[in-house]
Order: structure tokens, then C-alpha cells, then sequence
């Protein structure tokens, strides 16, 4: 009952991001570019559950993206699962506790998410990418993506550990083993 209920939680999340990014983020741009929350819910989503529910919001979330904004089914599904499931990696390997760690899992997934969407562009639509221009739109989103989640994480990590709880149950010491 619990996990449905976190379940339920997390889609009106989604919902009320995809409210935030496109509409008061739009107003709290950085020369056009816009944070993108959904890469740091789908990374923290793999992070306090598990690596099969980090993919499956990824590529739920991506496709739901990829209706409402994309033109091709894939463009945001495609990188958005590879994050939730290298978000089950970073659980494994690095600690949720530091900050600088979650910083860099933060910057690290932006720039999975963003190279590969970019690829994908290029290989399905044709896009010309201009490397400058994408140096330029990484560096200022990562920057953007890490301000969000400095700000956000005390409560991201609170609601996290509450999930891990529930899906993952009281098994410290046997992870490390």
C-alpha cells in the first residue's frame, strides 16, 4: 500500500515539474536555457528505489516528453532511462550523503543525458549540433542542474530515504558486503 501511495506521489511530482519547467523556468532562464529537473528526478528516483524503477520513471518520463515536446519517440526516453540506470550504479558505488558527491552525479548525468539527446538528434532529425554552441548550452545547464539540487536536496533527501525504506528496507550494513 505504501509503494503505491509513493507511487502516486512520484507522478504528481512528475506532473508538477513538468508544470515548473515549462512554465516558471521559462522566466528564470540563462541566456534561453532552462534547468532541466526531470535528469535530477529520474537520477534521484534510480537513486532511492532501485535501478529497474530509476529506468522505467526515466523512459516513462522520457516518453511523456517526447509527446508532449519532442518530434521523435526516443529523444528524451532513450537518455533518460540510461540515467535512472546509471543512477543504480551511483547507488551502489558513491554515498548519498555528500553533497559534492550528489554535485557530481548531478553534472555527470546532465552530461550523459545531454550529449546522448544530442546524438540522437543529429542521427534521427538531422540537427547540425555546433560544438561551440553545445559546449556552451552543457556547461551553463550542468551549472543550473547543480544550483537546483543544492537547493532542493535537504528536501529531496528526506522524501528519498523515506522511499529507500519502503523499497530497499533497512539493509545498511549488508550493502557493503
Amino acid at each position: 500500500m505504501k509503494k503505491t501511495i509513493i507511487n502516486i506521489t512520484l507522478i504528481i511530482i512528475v506532473i508538477i515539474i513538468y508544470y515548473l519547467q515549462s512554465n516558471l523556468f521559462s522566466w528564470f532562464n540563462i541566456a534561453g536555457i532552462k534547468p532541466n529537473l526531470f535528469i535530477i528526478l529520474a537520477l534521484f528516483i534510480g537513486l532511492f528505489t532501485n535501478r529497474t524503477l530509476g529506468v522505467a520513471y526515466g523512459i516513462g518520463i522520457g516518453i511523456m516528453l517526447d509527446f508532449l515536446i519532442g518530434s521523435k519517440i526516443g529523444i528524451y526516453a532513450i537518455p533518460l532511462g540510461l540515467v535512472g540506470l546509471l543512477a543504480g550504479v551511483f547507488d551502489k558505488n558513491f554515498s548519498k550523503d555528500s553533497r559534492i558527491t550528489i554535485m557530481l552525479m548531478v553534472a555527470g548525468a546532465t552530461f550523459i543525458f545531454e550529449t546522448l539527446k544530442y546524438l540522437l538528434n543529429y542521427m534521427m532529425l538531422s540537427i547540425n549540433v555546433e560544438i561551440i554552441n553545445f559546449i556552451i548550452i552543457l556547461l551553463i545547464e550542468v551549472i543550473y542542474n547543480i544550483i537546483i539540487t543544492i537547493i532542493l536536496y535537504p528536501l529531496i533527501q528526506k522524501f528519498g530515504y523515506y522511499i529507500e525504506n519502503e523499497y530497499k528496507g533497512n539493509k545498511i550494513l549488508t550493502r557493503y558486503f
